[in-house]
């Protein structure tokens, strides 16, 4: 039973953190609602059993992507009006619901609900969690793995471009021409 509460609490208030990521005007607290949602995405890997990717949750996302996030927010200083909402809200509202009402038809008409993977419990109970995620990761998913990579090399680049003061074109000195 109170595994259900717990999943209703963080389910619950992972959806709303989410609306709220999209939903409010200051960067700020959108960054804080971000903040919000990944800890309880993590809360929901602890019910599942998965104990290292909770620990990925926390420390690559929460900790490190987040940062990031409010680097760039620092660094190109916006300014906004105290405004806590979109003008557009009721459309995003609409444009939302109809999403999900779109995605809720798709779970329930899959034709892979209940799809297993390759690694049995039994397995799994033997080896350890992490070692059967590693094993997985390195063999079936490399080639996703070194595609993120890239994607963060882009990240780390286009932070090192965004972080350069531009430099104008050098004053001549004046004084001594010939």
């Amino acid at each position: 039973m109170m595994m259900y509460v717990l999943f209703g609490y963080f389910a619950t208030v992972s959806i709303l953190s989410g609306i709220f990521t999209i939903a409010l005007k200051n960067p700020v607290h959108c960054g804080l609602s971000l903040l919000s949602l990944l800890l309880h995405v993590a809360g929901l890997f602890v019910l599942l059993n998965a104990e290292f990717l909770f620990a990925v949750q926390i420390i690559v996302y929460a900790g490190a992507i987040l940062v990031l996030y409010l680097f760039v927010l620092m660094l190109l200083s916006l300014k906004t009006e105290e405004q806590y909402l979109h003008k557009k809200y009721p459309f995003f509202l609409f444009a939302g619901v109809a999403i999900l009402a779109e995605l809720l038809i798709l779970v329930f008409q899959t034709p892979y609900s209940g799809a297993k993977g390759t690694a049995t419990p039994e397995v799994v109970l033997q080896t350890g969690p992490s070692h059967a995620v590693g094993i997985t990761m390195f063999s079936d998913y490399l080639l996703l793995f070194e595609i993120v990579g890239v994607f963060l090399l882009g990240a780390i680049i286009g932070a090192i471009v965004l972080a350069k003061t531009p430099t104008g074109p050098v004053p001549e000195p004046t004084g001594q021409r010939e």
